[in-house]
């Protein structure tokens, strides 16, 4: 843009130290909860009070602790689904929907083998293991869908996946609801409820999939860091046509990346419904977790790539929702006070994101670069 002898211009940022993201990241936070203000204080609310009890609930609460773990390992799921077809440039926007059909296909499992309604001779720990393998399978089936209309027919992987969402969304329905085939008992339009045995396991309230979330954020990061697969994924993403001069196969990858990412969000089913404490069911408001696994988008966005850089954002997001949630019922605030909030931060997040990657520029024109002034007037 240009201004008389001056110009103002967006320039690539060259060799940023690594604690200037750190930086970005918590000025982001900061601007967020400064706006965020407005909400508390057109509600006539104490800002003190308000935070105070939005961060006291997620972080230093007992019961609110947990839920915020409950919650950042799903949201950690979704960011891994989200983040591995991305570094190959590939867009799979059907998170919820691959939600779905892991949690589909977690029920499955003791509905087959009638395990919710009378005892069976396999241990326990098999029908468990047997339910995250399948989550994790059906998700990845759905996500491989995509990924091979888009590697073979060049089929814009994000329309299939948001078609994939509402096919999946209306599957549950037909599953639960109505008279379907995993319906309760009590005709509540939600699921069976998983016996007891079939609970994931907990330490300290916390279910085992913390450690896959973990494990998996650290495996991931040396995946693309450390080894030839992660190279190929990479270089696909960052220059399709130098990658396939190179000899990368598209099809292959485009395929593996959709089956692992998928295979991510199914295990995200599994935790939502069958591994936090006080669920253990597929309720009739699934929908909710569904736009919830939008989220786990915005941390990979946000972390630029990185898996482990993901986990304070998807703890900080869980956090949050949470939070402004009790908040919003303590306080009598109006209703969306937690939307609102995941919002700003959200938008706050991408502002950075933007100033990290680029600055803004401010430069005299020179002389010789000026358009020429006319010496005469026209005639007439």
């Amino acid at each position: 843009m240009r201004l008389g002898h001056y110009e103002l211009t967006l320039e690539p940022r060259l060799g940023l130290p690594a604690i200037y993201t750190a930086l970005t990241a918590v000025a982001a936070i900061v601007l967020a909860l400064a706006l965020s203000s407005v909400l508390f204080l057109s509600a006539e609310t104490d800002l003190f009070s308000a935070y105070r009890i939005v961060f006291s609930y997620a972080f230093f609460n007992p019961h609110g602790i947990l839920a915020t773990v409950h919650r950042s390992i799903y949201l950690l799921f979704c960011t891994y689904a989200f983040l591995v077809p991305l570094r190959a440039g590939l867009w799979n926007i059907g998170v919820p929907g691959q939600v779905y059909a892991g949690g589909l296909a977690a029920f499955a499992v003791p509905f087959v083998l009638r395990t919710y309604e009378t005892q069976t001779t396999l241990p326990p720990g098999v029908l468990i293991l047997l339910m995250v393998a399948s989550a994790a399978a059906a998700g990845g089936v759905v996500g491989g869908f995509a990924g091979i209309l888009r590697a073979r027919l060049q089929v814009n992987e994000i329309l299939v996946t948001m078609m994939l969402n509402s096919i999946l969304f209306w599957l549950v329905a037909y599953m639960i609801k109505e008279g379907g085939p995993f319906m309760s008992a009590t005709g509540e339009g939600e699921s069976f409820a998983l016996p007891s045995s079939l609970r994931a396991p907990l330490l300290l309230g916390v279910p085992f999939t913390a450690l896959l979330a973990l494990g998996a954020a650290v495996l991931l990061d040396l995946l693309f860091a450390k080894t030839a697969l992660g190279y190929r994924i990479r270089a696909l993403g960052e220059n399709p046509v130098a990658a396939r001069y190179g000899g990368i196969i598209p099809v292959a990858l485009s395929l593996m990346v959709f089956l692992l990412g998928g295979a991510f969000a199914g295990l995200a089913g599994y935790q939502s419904f069958a591994a936090v404490p006080g669920v253990y069911k597929i309720p009739g408001n699934y929908g909710y977790y569904g736009d919830l696994g939008f989220y786990g988008i915005i941390s990979a966005l946000i972390a630029r790539g990185s898996s482990l850089g993901a986990v304070p954002i998807a703890v900080l997001f869980a956090g949050l929702s949470l939070g402004a949630r009790f908040a919003q019922g303590a306080l009598h605030l109006p209703f969306g006070v937690d939307y609102a909030l995941l919002g700003l931060l959200m938008m706050t997040f991408v502002a950075s994101h933007v100033l990290y990657r680029f600055r803004f520029a401010w430069r005299r024109i020179p002389a010789e670069a000026l358009p020429p002034v006319p010496t005469e007037l026209p005639e007439g």
